[in-house]
């Protein structure tokens, strides 16, 4: 199952966009990376966002996924305490699991919010641009030209290995 995941941090971004890298290169063995994105936070007030798109092949049911996200996002030191508003160690939201529309397992998928905000259709259209839509059966690429919200608070930032894949068999 091709399978899109949305990764923000704006607290240790470098360091915990890295961490979250490395760990899904371990269970996923094969990663397309989009750019990675600075973009402001909603509201203002708290830190600038660090935002990337990754797509990779996945054998896990959608539960898995989805506990092996949190997990992941726990071990990286995401909070939900109140006095943590507005700081986010990492946050991995499932944006496609496959084809799968509608609510499942508490996520709607695909994820609504991928069309309304730059920082994630951007990338989403770097790492599945030729893909369609699920539900508008529209290319991604296409719904990107068409984006009519502010694409100025997002702009893509250097990170070295933005941009390609990662493969863990091509690593040491």
């Amino acid at each position: 199952m091709w399978v899109a995941l949305g990764l923000g941090s704006n607290v240790d971004a470098r360091a915990n966009l890295s961490a979250c890298l490395d760990t899904l290169l371990l269970q996923f063995h094969d990663l397309a990376l989009s750019s990675v994105f600075r973009s402001e936070a909603d509201g203002g007030g708290s830190a600038p966002y660090l935002n990337m798109v990754v797509g990779c092949e996945c054998a896990l049911s959608l539960r898995e996924l989805r506990d092996f996200t949190k997990a992941l996002e726990h071990k990286l030191g995401r909070s939900n305490e109140a006095t943590d508003a507005g700081r986010v160690s990492l946050d991995i939201d499932i944006l496609l699991y496959g084809d799968l529309v509608g609510k499942h397992e508490g996520l709607t998928l695909p994820r609504p919010q991928m069309l309304e905000v730059a920082y994630v259709l951007w990338p989403l259209t770097q790492v599945a641009g030729k893909r369609r839509h699920p539900v508008l059966q529209e290319p991604y690429s296409a719904l990107w030209k068409q984006f009519a919200g502010d694409r100025s608070r997002i702009a893509a930032v250097e990170f070295g290995w933005h941009g390609r894949r990662l493969s863990s068999a091509a690593r040491p």
